[in-house]
């Protein structure tokens, strides 16, 4: 039945920018829900800020189509998720309105960009949330958070309404407490979109199941080498064999490629960000430009005044990749190691059903800890390759280390994100102390 939903959330981790204490619904299969956005997902008549101040009080004259479909499902839109700044950042420090603390210990990072969603989730101011995955956005704070987060396999979900950052890699996709939850979300974001060309008509309508008897897990040596938490390794080891106690093969892998991954992933996002954020600039966007000055001027003013630091650092970043002289040396060559990335994918992913590993290299890290640029990048590291590779991806937790929640990543087939999903559910279900 339709109605209204009263939301005053006690939000101490900062996990929203913006909330709706008076959310409306009507029928349908999230009658009544309370889900939260996160704040670069367009909502009509809700601030959208993308967790900057250059976007300070805009607010959209429409919905994107993820959103469009949670309300003719009778969501209740409640608030915008902090998130980092456009969401270039691992850790939610980054947002022109504070960091978002993680709700399992608040000296530590929820994990970004999507750590508003998370922590509004794990420390249950709402059952489900929506957050974009460009690098590891939805599963870096899932596992920090100790959640389950999807990113759906690239195509699968409209991206209509999403203020773009780097669109070849980004992903819109459901964060809840269960995979049963996420798979449900999963399949009400998934209706098909025509506005947006880039999406598959694939609609994702499954029940989870248990059942994973014969399926073959790939273990990827690189995700267990170098850069990685022993303990991590270990608690995802075991949860991996909890999987083979269910009936799953585990088989030995390598995808020898990763080892450029991470440079592929900064050099085509900053390039496609430097592209995308240009429109930004005091005139379309964002607080008016001096009409006094020269319009370089005024533009510069708005724009070093507006945004962030690390924005500003990755603007500049891909400006230079993609200058005269220097396109085919760094854009290029990301591009074909990009490629190298997929065909691994591919040619792993033909012997085995999914690849299993931890989520991320270490457990949360403390608030302000990753003040280095280069060592949070780092942390990406087995996050990224997903999205180069445009596959689907899970995080499910399964385990602690130091009373810190550990991810484990099931990454499957293109649009076979049902088995991705079928996996996580039967170690949930089956593995969970």
């Amino acid at each position: 039945m339709a109605g209204t939903l009263t939301f005053e959330p006690a939000d101490r981790y900062n996990a929203f920018i913006t909330t709706c204490n008076a959310a409306p619904y009507t029928d349908g299969r999230l009658a009544g829900t309370a889900v939260a956005v996160k704040d670069n997902i367009s909502t009509c008549g809700i601030q959208t800020t993308c967790g900057s101040r250059i976007l300070a009080g805009y607010v959209p004259p429409f919905d994107a189509h993820v959103v469009a479909l949670l309300r003719s499902e009778g969501a209740a839109i409640v608030g915008k998720t902090n998130m980092d700044e456009f969401g270039m950042g691992t850790t939610t420090e980054t947002s022109g309105y504070g960091p978002t603390l993680n709700p399992v210990d608040q000296t530590r990072v929820p994990g970004g960009s999507s750590g508003g969603s998370a922590a509004a989730v794990a420390a249950g101011l709402v059952p489900m949330a929506l957050g974009t995955d460009t690098g590891g956005s939805i599963r870096c704070p899932a596992a920090f958070c100790g959640i389950v987060g999807l990113k759906p396999t690239y195509g699968r979900v409209s991206r209509y309404g999403l203020v773009a950052y780097a669109n070849s890699l980004e992903q819109i996709g459901p964060m809840a407490r269960s995979v049963e939850e996420v798979s449900l979300l999963m399949e009400v974001i998934s209706g098909y979109d025509r506005r947006d060309s880039t999406m598959v008509d694939r609609p994702y309508a499954h029940t989870p199941s248990a059942d994973i008897a014969g399926l073959r897990i790939g273990l990827p040596a690189e995700y267990f080498g170098e850069g990685v938490d022993p303990r991590v390794a270990e608690t995802v080891r075991n949860a991996i064999g909890r999987l083979e106690d269910l009936g799953a093969e585990t088989v030995p892998c390598t995808i020898p490629s990763m080892s450029y991954a991470l440079a592929a992933y900064y050099v085509i996002c900053t390039s496609e960000a430097s592209s995308n954020l240009a429109r930004f600039d005091g005139v379309r966007y964002g607080p008016a430009a001096p009409t006094q000055k020269q319009w370089h001027e005024a533009y510069q003013e708005v724009r070093g005044e507006h945004f962030g630091r690390e924005v500003r650092r990755r603007i500049m970043l891909g400006t230079f990749a993609l200058s005269a002289g220097y396109y085919g040396k760094y854009y290029g060559k990301a591009q074909i190691a990009r490629r190298n990335v997929r065909q691994d994918f591919e040619r792993v992913l033909g012997e085995v059903d999914i690849i299993a590993g931890p989520t991320m290299p270490t457990v949360a890290f403390r608030l302000g800890e990753k003040s280095d640029p280069l060592s949070m990048y780092l942390s990406d590291i087995l996050t990224v390759p997903a999205n180069l590779a445009g596959v689907p991806a899970i995080s499910v937790p399964c385990g602690t280390v130091d009373g810190l929640p550990v991810g484990l990543q099931l990454i499957g087939r293109h649009f076979e994100d049902e088995r991705v999903v079928d996996a996580a559910y039967a170690y949930e279900q089956g593995g969970r102390s």
